[in-house]
């Protein structure tokens, strides 16, 4: 499928749903929507907003990119080359200055009519739940993009970890991550790290100034074409103690267990319940309560975190990635469940030590 097509197919399925629920157009602003109906495109300047410096607006007949002057040229030449020479997506572009143009044209347009959104405002609607689902199951083109921004990030943090050093601070280690995931064209979009001394302590550690010592944890959530990779790897400067083994054992028993338990149809609860299950045979009750277990990603670093009551069902070409962990202990990829029924590890790093778990490469801490 060749973008073309990947957006024809999209446009499709937007006016499928306006034509089910009556309404005039959908709009769609944030910079996760934008990159799904844009086949990759980024309306991202501020890479901590929601939303960007564009949006999309779709009606029964026709689809526009709304910008303003300042962002439309770049927006052409750079993220929209093949909606600027194809007649799938027309420019609309207003004075920086004069933003209320925008809303004149999208009253024009839909002739004031109901409209559906991803960030509704005023008098707008939520978009349907069942075009929510589509987006979170992935086009074959849309694949081939994560199983690139999925290699990308994996090298990025190979690399880093390697040249990591102890006496390196958190925040040093955090901007050499940052300048990896970058340099091939990466946002970094959640970089966390913890050394020695604050691994046990936070499950979400934002770097400080704090010295590495004799190991560190570092996450990514890299963000290319709009798609998540999110992983997890630890360097330790000398060997693990028995103990940091067994826990690293035990986060990819339980992480094993909630893999097991990915199949078509399957619901988010029940691969919960599984992980839950996991802790409690490994002799950690509460950890299922500590920290959440992550769930399916995409455009989003997570679309759904899973709970104990979560009923949506996972299927075929959904993203996944889980991330048990204890303290001082986690793991996390991000998987991919295919059409065969196999789940493919789109952040998989052969250069990257590693232990078989029930047929699956999982990683090692890197020992240095």
């Amino acid at each position: 499928m060749n973008v073309f097509d990947e957006v024809s197919y999209k446009l499709q399925l937007i006016r499928q749903a306006l034509h089910e629920v009556g309404a005039a157009a959908v709009r769609l602003r944030g910079t996760d929507w934008f990159a799904w109906a844009t086949a990759g495109g980024s309306n991202t300047v501020l890479l901590a907003a929601e939303t960007g410096v564009a949006e999309v607006l779709i009606t029964p007949t026709d689809a526009w990119i709304l910008t303003d002057e300042i962002e439309a040229g770049r927006l052409q030449d750079e993220e929209l080359p093949h909606c600027a020479e194809d007649p799938l997506y027309q420019l609309f572009v207003h004075p920086w200055s004069e933003s209320f143009k925008r809303e004149t044209f999208v009253k024009e347009v839909t002739s004031d009519g109901k409209i559906l959104s991803d960030r509704p405002i005023q008098a707008e609607a939520s978009l349907p739940q069942l075009l929510i689902q589509h987006r979170r199951v992935l086009l074959p083109s849309e694949l081939d993009r994560y199983r690139q921004v999925g290699k990308l990030a994996s090298e990025a943090m190979t690399e880093v970890m390697l040249q990591a050093q102890p006496g390196w601070t958190e925040y040093q280690l955090a901007g050499f991550g940052a300048h990896a995931l970058w340099s091939r064209g990466l946002h970094p979009a959640l970089t966390l790290v913890a050394g020695d001394r604050r691994l046990p302590l936070y499950r979400h550690p934002l770097p400080s100034g704090a010295v590495i010592g004799r190991q560190a944890m570092m996450v990514f959530c890299a963000r290319g074409h709009g798609l998540y990779a999110n992983l997890t790897r630890f360097v330790t400067f000398g060997s693990l103690s028995q103990t940091e083994k067994n826990l690293h054992q035990t986060v990819r028993y339980v992480e094993a267990a909630g893999l097991n338990a990915c199949c078509f149809g399957v619901p988010l609860s029940q691969v919960y319940e599984a992980i839950a299950q996991a802790y409690d045979e490994q002799g950690y009750p509460n950890a299922i309560h500590e920290h959440h277990q992550g769930g399916t990603t995409g455009y989003l670093a997570r679309e759904i975190v899973a709970t104990s009551t979560t009923p949506n069902g996972l299927a075929a070409n959904m993203a996944i990635a889980w991330n048990p962990s204890l303290p001082g202990a986690k793991v996390e990829d991000t998987f991919m469940l295919l059409e065969d029924k196999t789940l493919e590890n789109l952040t998989l790093d052969s250069n990257w030590p590693s232990v078989e778990v029930d047929g699956r490469s999982r990683p090692l801490p890197l020992e240095r």
